[in-house]
């Protein structure tokens, strides 16, 4: 027993698993937080297609030569198609989903066609589904400038982002412009698209926006308690599914997302039986 916990002691004393973990926390506390707005006002697939748009970006900055500054080309171009994103969802006249479902699948595919043409020797598995331990320090600064940003908002503006989220037509009329703050938990998400790609991959990044909210929504009896619930239910799924991964040899990403698979069931499962009683 000895040895085991010295030999995680060991592995978690490694400056590469620290920035993981620094940089992981963060963007997962930032998707769960941003993740409550976004799954009430149905945008939750925003973040799927996102991180699509994101693959393509990262493709064609490999395909150039450019990893060296692929954040820097991938940003702005996540952020513009969040934009995109959030005029499909404000235009009655365009089905949504099939729009996103649309933008995704061709940014994915191109990306992919992108990549098989320009030699095998990009991963193509650490694209699709991360790799944590390979989280830079430049993604450990930028997810701490990202997490106070976040957080600040969150405090500051914590009235209005209630009431944009849960009557956008009701804020407009007291004043409150709804576009602008859509607009802004538009642009984070896209950020935390982006850095969380080289966490979890484009295939499961979505997981971190969605399934603390989910999770959160069957705990909490307010908007405030679901924010907080989201917040400490994303630390722990990270936590425990990092020290999960490391225990049974298991990629990080997958482990955590499906952490979070089994508590969202249990949960279920244990409301529906108060419930009936």
């Amino acid at each position: 027993m000895s040895d085991f916990f010295n030999s995680v002691a060991l592995f978690f004393s490694y400056s590469f698993v620290q920035r993981a973990m620094i940089a992981g926390s963060l963007i997962s506390l930032c998707a769960a937080l941003l993740g409550v707005s976004l799954v009430l006002k149905r945008y939750s697939m925003i973040g799927d297609g996102l991180s699509h748009v994101g693959f393509g970006a990262l493709a064609v900055a490999a395909a150039l030569n450019l990893t060296d500054i692929a954040l820097v080309i991938t940003i702005p171009i996540v952020i513009a198609a969040a934009f995109i994103l959030l005029h499909i969802n404000r235009n009655s006249h365009i089905n949504s989903d099939a729009a996103i479902a649309v933008i995704s699948t061709v940014s994915l595919a191109a990306g992919y066609i992108i990549m098989y043409k320009n030699g095998t020797n990009i991963d193509v598995g650490n694209y699709m589904f991360g790799n944590i331990l390979t989280l830079s320090s430049f993604d450990t600064v930028a997810s701490i400038i990202l997490c106070v940003i976040v957080i600040l908002i969150f405090v500051l503006l914590y009235h209005r982002i209630f009431a944009v989220t849960f009557d956008e037509a009701f804020s407009k009329a007291i004043g409150i412009k709804a576009g602008v703050y859509n607009t802004v938990i538009a642009i984070l998400t896209a950020v935390v698209v982006v850095l969380g790609m080289r966490m979890m991959g484009t295939l499961l990044i979505s997981a971190l926006i969605i399934f603390p909210s989910l999770i959160s929504m069957k705990l909490g009896k307010s908007f405030f308690s679901v924010v907080l619930i989201s917040g400490g239910i994303s630390l722990v799924c990270f936590f425990a599914g990092l020290i999960t991964a490391f225990c049974a040899e298991l990629p990080p990403g997958s482990a955590i997302v499906v952490l979070y698979g089994i508590i969202l069931l249990g949960v279920s499962v244990i409301k529906r039986k108060i419930t009936a009683r």
